[in-house]
Order: C-alpha cells, then sequence, then structure tokens
C-alpha cells in the first residue's frame, strides 16, 4: 500500500484555546492561519513545513465518542525521556490523563504512552514503539488506546 497520512484535520469550537494547546503544549510550529470570522484555521507542523494538524474553528460542541468517525489521535515521540517531557508539560497545562501517566499499550508490551483529551475532548495518544519494559497495562485483555 501506498497511502499515508497527509495531516490530520480537527474540527475545534475555539480556535485560539487549541492553537495554545497544540503550538504551545505539545509543540507543534504555527505554518499558516485563517482569521476571517467565519473561516479561522490554522496548519500546525513538525517544523519542517509539512502540515501534520489542521484545527477548523468550526465544532458547534465538544468531540463525541459515541459518534462514529475518529477513535483517537495518536503520535509517536522519538525517545521515552521525550514521552515524559511532554507528560509533565501537559501535567503543567492542567491536562486530566485517562489512565496514571507512561502505560504499555497491553500487558508485557515495550510499547505505550500517555493518553490525554485536547481542550474539545478529542482523545489523543503520545507513545513511543519500545523502552517501557515493565511500565502498568490499564486493561488486561484489550488495547489500552482502545477505551479511554
Amino acid at each position: 500500500m501506498t497511502l499515508r497520512t497527509a495531516h490530520i484535520g480537527l474540527n475545534v469550537t475555539d480556535l485560539d484555546r487549541s492553537l495554545a494547546f497544540y503550538r504551545d503544549v505539545l509543540g507543534f510550529a504555527l505554518l499558516a492561519e485563517g482569521k476571517e470570522d467565519d473561516r479561522r484555521f490554522a496548519f500546525l507542523g513538525d517544523g519542517s513545513g509539512v502540515p501534520v494538524v489542521t484545527l477548523w474553528q468550526q465544532a458547534q460542541g465538544a468531540y463525541d465518542r459515541g459518534r462514529a468517525g475518529l477513535h483517537h489521535l495518536a503520535f509517536w515521540a522519538d525517545s521515552v525521556d521525550r514521552l515524559r517531557e511532554y507528560e509533565t508539560a501537559l501535567r503543567a497545562a492542567g491536562v486530566e490523563f485517562a489512565h496514571d501517566g507512561v502505560v504499555a499499550h497491553r500487558e508485557g508490551a515495550s510499547s505505550g504512552g500517555i493518553f490525554f483529551h485536547d481542550p474539545d475532548g478529542t482523545r489523543l495518544e503520545i507513545s513511543v514503539p519500545h523502552g517501557l519494559d515493565g511500565a502498568p497495562a490499564p486493561h488486561a485483555s484489550a488495547p489500552t488506546c482502545g477505551f479511554f
């Protein structure tokens, strides 16, 4: 298969609030912004100039996990130390975690991460592919990213 994710577009209720979260807390770079009252948006990237996340101010209410569509948005961190830095930054920003800090993707897995919600309730994950041997798994029989 040759398809890859180009960028993820998220509807948000308050662009200023979401932009502050994705830029200032998660570290995405602002690439472009639309400021017209009825067409506000922001393109965010990883610093290379390529969009990763786009925010569109057009939602009327918070994320609803009971509706079909996006389940969660997951990002890779490049090391366990960097994952811990994100955990610290998110805690300092007052973000509530779905699980108690860094957890394994499943029982006995070396991969895992942190699971939390953005200002509109969209479920987010930052994880690493290895290095978390012995980390607790919140669910014995289901992937951690599946039910939060």
